[in-house]
């Protein structure tokens, strides 16, 4: 409960502070964990499959202004008769809603009822498109099609087109004006590219380019639990926004690294200094002028052991914490028997 009230505070923040652009990017990215948790995912495409999915909505900078963890299937989204990915958008985009913004989305996330969901809250989208959504127009597509074919079906607003390239490319839309079918190929009969086509490769990169940034300092190690792992991404992605809205204020420019490292001396300083230990200073007494404890009558000074571990009486001394779990029977304090310290405490001048 106090990890996901952390978690809301954090994107409360990421959007308070900063007004996104006009165009913006719905994907997911994935934090590499191969440990055991209920809600890993494994996506072969990915260059790291194995880990903790979160959904991000980004700007062209990179910032992070929505985010979401996947934590596994909800139930209610069942309840509410709505697929999991149009749940996921619409929360997603709650923020920009009567905004104008202009969301872009793989064919994970759009289909035509969301797109026509969208538009109701003055949100406009483009994005990649499965054949087999309900919705689509079945006869998009029936016939064999060669290089350069274009096919558009339109239904108000919202347009579809079926694009053929190497592969078939579907994208839907209700951003563009709708294209005039034919073929288009240059003097080598090569695919002329769609402008929507342009727009969806370079909008629909936001996403990857925040994660990117977020990966070139990141704080990771292989043996954390997925907890740790979530937390210092998270915290990777704070620093990161904090580093795009001190650029966006303009004024002194900044890289990326020089950033961090201004901010972790920062850090530092406001943390305070350590504290110098003093240490004892000259050589130690003389034999000759010692008291042997060991030797004094009617005294038993045996190591035994302790129920608790305590702090080393000589290693405290010297400024060192080591706790141990032995201790001197008759002088009741711990004492390290590996390091030379129950004998060199009980051969001290001072008793």
């Amino acid at each position: 409960m106090e990890n996901e009230k952390s978690f809301q505070i954090l994107n409360k923040k990421f959007s308070k502070f900063y007004s996104p652009s006009e165009h913006l990017a719905v994907d997911e990215v994935i934090v590499k964990f191969k440990g055991r948790v209920i809600f890993q995912q494994y996506i072969p495409k990915k260059h790291k499959c194995f880990g903790i999915k979160i959904y991000k909505l980004c700007d062209e900078t990179g910032y992070t202004y929505d985010m979401k963890v996947y934590l596994g299937r909800d139930t209610q989204r069942t309840v509410q008769h709505l697929t999991a990915t149009h749940t996921t958008v619409s929360e997603l985009t709650k923020k920009i809603q009567r905004c104008e913004h202009k969301p872009y989305m793989d064919n994970y996330f759009s289909s035509p009822d969301l797109f026509d969901d969208l538009v109701t809250k003055q949100i406009y989208c483009c994005g990649t498109v499965r054949p087999n959504r309900e919705g689509m127009p079945q006869d998009l597509g029936p016939k064999r099609m060669t290089r350069g074919d274009l096919q558009v079906r339109t239904r108000g607003d919202l347009t579809a087109i079926l694009w053929r390239d190497k592969c078939d490319i579907r994208i839907l839309t209700n951003i563009h004006d709708p294209s005039a079918e034919g073929n288009f190929c240059d003097n080598n009969g090569k695919a002329i590219k769609l402008q929507i086509v342009a727009d969806y490769n370079h909008h629909m990169s936001y996403v990857d380019k925040g994660d990117r940034m977020v990966n070139s300092y990141s704080i990771n190690c292989c043996t954390w639990k997925w907890t740790k792992k979530l937390f210092f991404h998270l915290f990777d992605q704070a620093i990161l926004n904090s580093y795009i809205l001190f650029s966006s204020l303009g004024g002194k420019k900044l890289s990326h690294s020089d950033f961090w490292n201004t901010l972790l001396g920062n850090l530092l300083a406001h943390a305070g200094h350590e504290r110098n230990v003093q240490r004892p200073i000259g050589s130690p007494p003389a034999a000759a002028t010692q008291v042997i404890r060991f030797e004094e009558h009617g005294r038993k000074h045996w190591p035994i052991p302790s129920a608790t571990r305590r702090r080393c009486r000589v290693c405290a001394e010297k400024g060192v914490t080591r706790n141990v779990s032995v201790i001197c029977e008759r002088c009741d304090i711990a004492l390290c028997c590996d390091r030379r310290c129950f004998v060199d405490y009980h051969n001290k001048a001072d008793p």
